[in-house]
């Protein structure tokens, strides 16, 4: 098997009661940027691709079809079982253009041991976002 028949990237899925104006949420507030989205029947989504940077998140509306029946979202979890870490490099903008969206902050930005600043923000669904300027990715110093 050579390097480039082993590279693999992972695109996390996320499933929402109303991926419409979560699709709007993530844009304004975390700075996605659609890419694909294909409606579904009675104003749900089918599939949406949002991407920022070179990082992308699938997503659609919840629905028991399909894989549906093996997710679950946090409204239905009581909480989170799983949380997604985006890198960005202006952090600090982004935080506050985050919490002035309406993001709910729940852990303030701060700096960290291991290096870069991190803040950790619910969206109206209550999917748990970790933002953060330390990209575990580039070489150590």
């Amino acid at each position: 098997m050579t390097q480039e028949s082993r590279r693999a990237m992972v695109v996390p899925s996320l499933r929402y009661r109303d991926a419409p104006a979560a699709i709007e949420f993530l844009c304004e507030a975390f700075g996605f940027t659609r890419r694909l989205v294909v409606p579904g029947y009675d104003g749900t989504i089918r599939h949406a691709q949002l991407t920022l940077g070179d990082g992308m998140i699938m997503l659609g509306s919840a629905q028991n079809r399909d894989f549906g029946p093996h997710v679950r979202t946090p409204e239905e979890l009581g909480g989170n079982t799983q949380s997604a870490y985006v890198i960005v490099a202006e952090i600090d903008d982004h935080y506050q253009h985050a919490k002035a969206a309406g993001a709910e902050i729940v852990m303030e930005i701060e700096n960290m041991d291991y290096g870069g600043r991190l803040y950790s923000a619910l969206d109206p669904e209550g999917n748990l976002w970790h933002f953060g300027s330390y990209d575990p990715w580039a070489e150590s110093g």
